[in-house]
């Protein structure tokens, strides 16, 4: 069994017979496969294929693993995302440095190869073509940079996109492929990943319908359905409680501090208006890294906005019929990061939105839990984004920009304009 959410030990000797190693369950243990090993290896591996009945071949899985939290850093200059609470996983392909055609990178070719089987509307194609793809985050554990791995989940490919990355070691731009996985539900299996299912796929007397047996509910829903149950097996977790303060504290308060300074501090002509460029930009960034599409409006005028300080789209679908606009009206605040925002200034943006609409409000500083209750109690629509969701993203764009902070700040008062417009303007 794998469990969501907990650290594997993937010593160099694998020691298939010890549970614990080094005070870490053993992957090699919990993923042992008579006659049939899986070595734990970088980027996307595809395991060896199988034979079955000397006819056809099945590759039992595909594992695809990274280290996010060093987005950024010279050696992984990339930025994949884990979010398996959340039900995705954003992966940056195999061509990582550029160093040839991103399509013909190992790793990417077969993952393109496999995409029409996973967007089949034919149950028997999904069931015999279709190979599931397992998620591990390489970490740190107990001061051991290498060797562990958080299990974050399983599921299949959903969308490619080509996009251009940029290398800071040979200071290029290269191409790449974005892979976005769905992760998909195991609550039915306990947040267990029941690897007799894999061992079954490894067995070549065993066609793939008798492997079926162990596999989670959520694969067999899909194998049934396809994707047009994606909605109901996805892997979402419920968030009954508040956010505390403590969980609301960046991993990089120097950051955070120069943002704050830039626009409320004395160390320049500081003038908390021009924050609403960074507060509409970072609510696009927010939007749009949870899958929706996005279209930048504007920013208000300083003077006479009634609790509005800008104004963006997002779409809903792409059918002419079956699609929605809806209005975003965008409140920011330049605040001392180490006061919690004052819900009286949420309830004017709140005031101002019509049926159909919802607000953002976004801050330099954080939500009390008072305020977040009211929010809640009083089902407003409205997205609260923290001083430390501004700086991871901004943090993000820095090092993918490779720009310092003073000029990607000054570059977004470009970028935007500030109009006098009414809100359902951006409807047009």
């Amino acid at each position: 069994m794998l469990k969501i959410g907990t650290v594997y030990r993937m010593p160099k000797e694998h020691q298939p017979e010890r549970p614990i190693v080094d005070g870490l369950p053993n992957y090699y243990f919990e993923t042992n496969t008579p006659e049939y090993g899986f070595d734990f290896q970088k980027g996307i591996h595809k395991a060896k294929e199988v034979e079955i009945n000397k006819i056809e071949k099945r590759c039992p899985l595909i594992i695809i693993s990274s280290t996010p939290r060093k987005a950024g850093s010279e050696d992984t200059p990339w930025h994949d995302r884990y979010v398996p609470d959340h039900g995705y996983v954003k992966y940056y392909g195999d061509n990582k440095y550029g160093s040839g055609k991103p399509e013909e990178a190992p790793g990417n070719k077969k993952l393109l190869s496999l995409l029409n089987y996973y967007n089949s509307n034919d149950e028997k194609v999904r069931l015999e073509k279709a190979i599931p793809i397992i998620f591990f985050e390489r970490c740190s554990y107990d001061g051991r940079p290498k060797g562990n791995a958080i299990f974050q989940g399983f599921g299949i490919l959903e969308s490619v996109e080509l996009v251009t990355q940029y290398d800071h070691n040979s200071k290029g731009y290269f191409s790449n492929y974005l892979f976005t996985f769905c992760v998909l539900s195991l609550a039915d299996n306990n947040e267990q990943f029941d690897w007799r299912w894999i061992s079954d796929r490894c067995n070549g007397l065993l066609l793939t319908k008798e492997t079926m047996k162990f596999a989670p509910k959520s694969w067999k829903t899909w194998i049934k359905e396809g994707n047009t149950k994606l909605n109901l097996i996805r892997r979402t977790i419920s968030s009954l409680g508040l956010v505390k303060k403590n969980e609301q504290k960046t991993d990089n308060p120097q950051l955070l501090k120069e943002i704050y300074e830039y626009y409320g501090g004395k160390a320049r002509n500081s003038d908390k208006h021009e924050f609403e460029f960074l507060a509409l930009e970072i609510t696009l960034k927010v939007i749009e890294e949870n899958g929706a599409k996005c279209k930048p409006g504007w920013i208000t005028k300083s003077s006479g906005d009634g609790g509005v300080d800008f104004v963006l789209r997002v779409d809903l679908g792409r059918d002419k019929l079956a699609s929605v606009r809806v209005i975003v009206l965008g409140q920011a605040k330049c605040n001392d990061p180490t006061k919690p925002v004052n819900g009286r200034d949420i309830a004017r943006t709140v005031a101002r939105l019509k049926r159909g609409w919802i607000g953002a409000f976004v801050t330099t500083s954080f939500f009390s839990e008072a305020v977040q209750q009211e929010v809640k109690e009083d089902n407003y629509p409205i997205m609260m984004i923290n001083g430390a969701k501004i700086t991871e993203i901004v943090e993000r764009e820095l090092k993918t920009q490779n720009i310092s902070l003073k000029a990607y700040l000054a570059a977004l008062t470009t970028k935007y304009s500030r109009l006098s417009r009414i809100p359902e303007d951006i409807l047009e």
